[in-house]
């Protein structure tokens, strides 16, 4: 059952065939029956060919569209096209794979170039390319007019923000495809420690650090990971109250849930001090999972895989799949999840490692084999993939693929010949957001108690006077 009246059959009579209007209001409809309703082969086409006409008609040659959009209106459309593009390139890997219905697979063999990769890059990158934002963000970052370099196009609003959030969609279109470098280099010309306009836009800021913060996960940068994670996760939580009203509550809640499930598999990959409120939540939502993960061994692999599985975005193929041998096409899920998975294997005996070597500060190699009942030759080894997994590339400054390689654990070892040197490197506390919380804690229980009992609010007030009182006779005593 359709519940939006039909864009052409009934609304574009009432608003005399506005082609504008008529296209926005179609792609609101194929949105809203995405989100409650069961698209049909048929609907995924239609949508398809709506977008077109948008595109086509913004894409026009011969001017500029003389036409504004509310900020969210255009994330909404850029976000809502690449979503309808997974679902397509899975709903049709899934339909091959699974489905004997010949009329629709066939249907997708006649049209290979719906909802295509290079159909969905080439809109992307051709706002990119008409705006001209990356040369705007440029000339932003060197203190100059960005005006100067926009162009007659990208001196519009609306061709200024498509762009902007186009660059946003090629970071999550090249994760989707699995090119996690191309992903984060597409974001150059974005400056993260840095606020912009669009900052506003909170579904476009949770998808920023989710991919980025997922890219780094998969170029084994667990430390710019979490940071990425930390940083976003902290911001949500400081505005809940806002979420809880937003019409966006549920897919805000589910994006949160993701990503404390991949901090949870960085932070026992690469374990560090995290802020309390964001540590307070990871242990209350997958604390029981964090600590299987963190004690290593073979039991904690089915929980990387099933975190992994949980929160890693809908992977899917490049191109159509092999029709004519189903058995062939791979599930692009089961292959990163394999190649996270050989990374987290490397890892297993690291926390037993560390366990043995924060009680020494040197210690002969047969020894710790002996511990550990393994073959020395494998113990070795084994510290080798250590010391390596402890060294990492930290970003600082300039672009997202930038940084240097520094060791981001607190145990430091070197091998000399059978003798294993071990440093400890203690990282301080940061006090100072921790007593700014709990003094905010604690006018928060003093209000909550002076509202409840309202003789000891005036008693309060009382001895608030009285002090000031005594404040100010000092203080002319003093002078005098």
């Amino acid at each position: 059952m359709r519940c939006r009246p039909d864009p052409h059959g009934v609304v574009a009579p009432l608003v005399n065939n506005d082609q504008p209007f008529v296209t926005l209001y179609t792609e609101m409809y194929y949105r809203h029956l995405y989100a409650k309703l069961q698209p049909t082969l048929e609907d995924r086409f239609a949508s398809y060919d709506n977008y077109c006409i948008w595109f086509n008609y913004i894409f026009d040659s011969s001017s500029p569209a003389d036409m504004e959009l509310p900020t969210n209106w255009a994330w909404d459309v850029i976000d809502e096209f690449i979503y309808q593009f997974n679902s397509f390139a899975l709903y049709r890997s899934r339909t091959v794979r699974k489905s004997h219905n010949e009329e629709e697979i066939q249907q997708l063999r006649d049209h290979p170039q719906t909802w295509s990769t290079y159909t969905v890059l080439n809109v992307l990158y051709s706002f990119i390319q008409k705006s001209r934002i990356n040369e705007q963000l440029e000339a932003i970052k060197e203190g100059r007019d960005p005006d100067e370099v926009a162009g007659e196009d990208g001196s519009r609003s609306l061709y200024k923000t498509f762009g902007y959030f186009s660059i946003i969609g090629l970071l999550r279109v090249h994760t989707l495809l699995g090119d996690f470098t191309l992903a984060l280099k597409t974001m150059e010309g974005i400056d993260l420690s840095k606020k912009s306009k669009y900052a506003r836009v909170a579904g476009a800021q949770f998808t920023i650090y989710y991919y980025v913060g997922f890219c780094y996960m998969m170029m084994r940068r667990y430390s710019d990971a979490i940071k990425a994670f930390s940083h976003i996760l902290l911001y949500i939580s400081r505005t809940k109250s806002f979420h809880n009203r937003s019409a966006q509550y549920d897919s805000v809640t589910k994006r949160s849930e993701q990503m404390y499930a991949l901090l949870a598999l960085c932070v026992a990959l690469c374990p560090t001090r995290l802020d309390d409120s964001i540590h307070t939540t990871l242990r209350e939502k997958n604390g029981e999972q964090l600590a299987r993960m963190q004690r290593g061994g073979e039991e904690s692999l089915p929980v990387f895989e099933e975190l992994f599985s949980f929160a890693c975005p809908k992977f899917m193929s490049h191109g159509p799949p092999d029709y004519d041998n189903p058995a062939n096409n791979i599930d692009p899920l089961q292959h990163h999840l394999k190649v996270f998975m050989m990374d987290v294997k490397k890892t297993m005996l690291a926390p037993t490692l560390r366990s043995y070597l924060k009680l020494y500060t040197t210690m002969n190699i047969e020894k710790l084999a002996t511990f550990l009942e393994m073959d020395p030759e494998e113990l070795r080894s084994a510290l080798v993939v250590f010391k390596q997994k402890s060294r990492q590339v930290r970003w600082t400054e300039g672009s997202l693929l930038d940084g240097e390689m520094v060791n981001i654990s607190d145990l430091d070892i070197s091998l000399e010949g059978d003798l294993i040197n071990i440093s400890e490197a203690r990282i301080g506390r940061k006090f100072g957001d921790w007593f700014l919380r709990n003094t905010a804690k604690y006018y928060a229980v003093q209000d909550t108690i002076l509202n409840k009992y309202p003789d000891k609010r005036e008693e309060k007030e009382h001895k608030d006077k009285r002090r000031e009182r005594r404040e100010k006779n000092v203080e002319k005593n003093a002078n005098k």
